[in-house]
């Protein structure tokens, strides 16, 4: 697809930064950004999503899948905080449900990261910058036996601009041994990870706006958490006479307690409402493809079987707790959910200028949940999903291409929510299930030039259906499967160099979403705030889909050689989005520029600075609009000790802005050695 593309570890180095997981922008269109922490998933916007934390875009290292489903803290939970940018060696992209081996979770994209597998010299970088950020890391190789052993590691540490410091502390670690090259060799890699961190969560605007606390101030000091992972992996490939063949299996280990407080005295108006997630997980894995060279009437044809398998032992919990001390038990299980997922792929030159490739893709679910505290939400469920894909090549013509894409795709919901009868804090409230499995169907158009020289064009346009979204629950600080949806846009992608030492770059995404039919629940919630118009701003119902951006844009210049100085500035865009459904509430735009200055030495040694957020912009990382309450507001009293307001208002909270806002300007000085 003219949206298909890849990026070098080069390039995506040579952006600055402010965590490890913002090196995705590289992809055009997405934006990454950090509301809670240094050690949480970051959050993620690509064509007309609010991915939450990962869902509806599946992201891979090394074969190994990084989106987690049926997790503690949100679907598709995709933390990046333990890669290391130095060790990526490509990122590509494959965006839209067209190809037959992306399976749960690759609706809106799919992002593959490689790792590097050895360097020509050892190095050490040490980085030291504004709010008590410290970096260490280094990397080098060795021949051992026919391979080559990787070793790399890091450890680093910030506080942040936040009146209540992060406090971050990380250690990190890769040993990888290859062989031969990826097309015909195999690798071996583990990794571990471990981080603890304090997290300044989101805030009322009101609290800020009345001088109870300041822009970077909290409501509750004792959010933040503490993460583990460890994974080993290992992939082979082979080509012989009638094609090629690759495999590979994994186990990941990993844990995360995460403490946040998003309503803040809405539930608890002694204590707070501060809650504890916790998730701890062994996923196992074995994928295996086969591709056949051969031919069809006369012309080149390649046809490709592949078999995808995953299986998650995980533990789950959330209580209630004050200051990270335990309260109250809500909900604790054990999850087993495995997954087979098969497909076949061919595709046809039929000229030198045409080409086809047809394929269809099956995949099986089976979940079983043991609700420890509530027998009537434990339940066994399973589903399967066929999705067919078909995509179209045209050229070149004049260094120029024309694509054609249709298919459709899946994600999983929380096996959780896909056996629950009744809520877990109100056994009498009965509940209805979600599908396990979920459809998305997709189209898209595009065009890819390279007419001008040194230019490298493409416009692509794109519709989504996608039978149920999943959306983000302020209340209950997770999420939740909600109504069908559409979207429609319109990407355009531009990269220049027109000299060795210049290089430019571009793009603009544009997207329409909207949610699918009437939300009855919303509507119900509406009317049981009669009388008390204020709460009903924001909280009637519509069909605008929260945190949904219409536009989203970036560029960069980047001027240097191999050796000598070196400069690059970036810019990056989040247009403004719709924050509940009637669009009452609005997100402010987000312009961020982030810039590099630096210089290399012939030896390989360089040094560099970094400026992040140069203008110093008071602009918002992620703004959202629910209802919450503390202590100020004047509807606390009408709730508490003594209730005079109406139930449903209390429960509601006040409707407001909340918002984690960016850290100001930040320098960060980097010194790399070369050994």
């Amino acid at each position: 697809m003219a949206s298909q593309m890849i990026f070098t570890g080069e390039d995506v180095n040579a952006r600055p930064v402010t965590r490890p997981g913002e090196i995705l922008e590289a992809v055009p269109g997405l934006i990454v950004t950090q509301h809670s922490g240094e050690g949480k998933a970051n959050q993620y916007f690509l064509r007309g999503y609010n991915l939450d934390h990962g869902t509806d875009m599946a992201i891979s290292v090394d074969d190994v899948p990084i989106n987690l489903r049926t997790h503690a803290h949100g679907q598709g939970y995709s933390d990046l905080n333990w890669l290391m940018p130095e060790t990526v060696n490509t990122i590509e992209v494959r965006k839209g449900p067209y190809y037959a081996d992306e399976g749960d979770f690759g609706s809106a994209g799919n992002l593959h990261i490689g790792l590097i597998d050895s360097v020509d010299k050892s190095m050490a970088s040490v980085t030291s910058g504004s709010f008590g950020y410290q970096r260490f890391f280094g990397m080098g190789s060795t021949r051992l036996g026919d391979g080559t052993l990787l070793l790399a590691g890091e450890a680093g540490t910030y506080n942040g601009p936040w009146a209540n410091p992060d406090d971050m502390r990380k250690i990190n670690s890769l040993l990888r041994y290859t062989e031969g090259t990826a097309q015909d060799g195999f690798s071996l890699t583990g990794m571990a990870y471990s981080n603890k961190w304090n997290s300044t969560d989101q805030v009322p605007e009101r609290a800020i706006t009345s001088g109870q606390i300041g822009l970077y101030g909290e409501e509750d000091p004792t959010d933040g958490g503490n993460t583990n992972r460890f994974a080993l992996s290992a992939r082979v490939a082979g080509t012989d006479d009638a094609g090629s063949w690759k495999g590979n299996v994994y186990v990941v280990k990993s844990e995360l307690d995460l403490f946040n407080n998003f309503t803040y005295f809405l539930t608890n108006p002694s204590q707070g409402d501060q809650f504890h997630q916790h998730d701890d997980r062994v996923m196992t894995g074995l994928n295996a493809s086969r591709t056949l060279n051969g031919s069809f009437a006369g012309r080149p044809m390649e046809t490709t079987f592949g078999v995808q398998t995953r299986y998650d032992d995980i533990s789950l919990a959330l209580t209630d707790t004050v200051q990270r001390a335990f309260l109250s038990n809500v909900r604790s299980d054990k999850v087993g959910e495995g997954s087979v997922g098969v497909y076949a792929e061919n595709t046809v030159h039929w000229t030198d200028w045409f080409r086809t490739t047809v394929g269809v893709r099956g995949d099986y679910y089976d979940a079983s949940v043991f609700s420890i505290f509530d027998g009537n939400n434990s339940g066994n469920v399973q589903a399967a999903i066929a999705s067919p894909k078909f995509t179209m090549v045209l050229g070149p013509f004049d260094k120029t291409e024309f694509f054609f894409g249709a298919g459709e795709g899946m994600h999983s919901n929380d096996a959780r929510g896909a056996t629950i009868t009744e809520e877990p804090t109100d056994p009498s409230t009965k509940l209805s299930a979600s599908p396990l499995l979920v459809r998305t169907k997709g189209i898209e158009v595009g065009v890819r030039s390279k007419l001008i020289r040194g230019l490298d064009s493409s416009i692509s346009l794109f519709g989504l259906d996608q039978d149920s979204e999943i959306v983000f629950n302020g209340d209950a600080g997770d999420t939740s499967a909600s109504r069908p949806s559409q979207r429609y846009g319109i990407e355009w992608t531009n990269k220049y160099q027109p000299l060795s030492w210049l290089a430019l770059d571009g793009d603009v995404a544009l997207s329409h979403a909207r949610f699918v039919g009437f939300d009855t629940e919303q509507a119900t919630l509406y009317d049981s705030l009669a009388g008390f118009p204020q709460a009903q701003i924001g909280n009637a119902p519509g069909n605008y889909i929260p945190n949904a951006p219409a536009v989203v844009a970036s560029g960069g210049i980047t001027i240097g050689e191999k050796t000598g100085w070196f400069e690059t500035l970036r810019w990056r865009y989040l247009g403004s989005s719709p924050l509940t459904e009637d669009n009452a509430f609005r997100s402010p735009p987000t312009s961020i520029f982030n810039g590099r200055i630096g210089y290399r030495f012939e030896n390989g040694w360089r040094i560099q600075l970094d400026g992040l957020n140069l203008l110093n912009s008071k602009a918002n990382q992620i703004t959202y609009a629910y209802g919450s309450l503390i202590k100020t507001d004047s509807l606390y009293s009408l709730c508490f000790p003594v209730q005079t307001a109406p139930t449903a208002v209390c429960q509601n909270g006040v409707m407001d802005y909340v918002l984690h806002p960016i850290e100001p300007l930040a320098v960060r000085l980097t010194l790399v050695g070369s050994f």
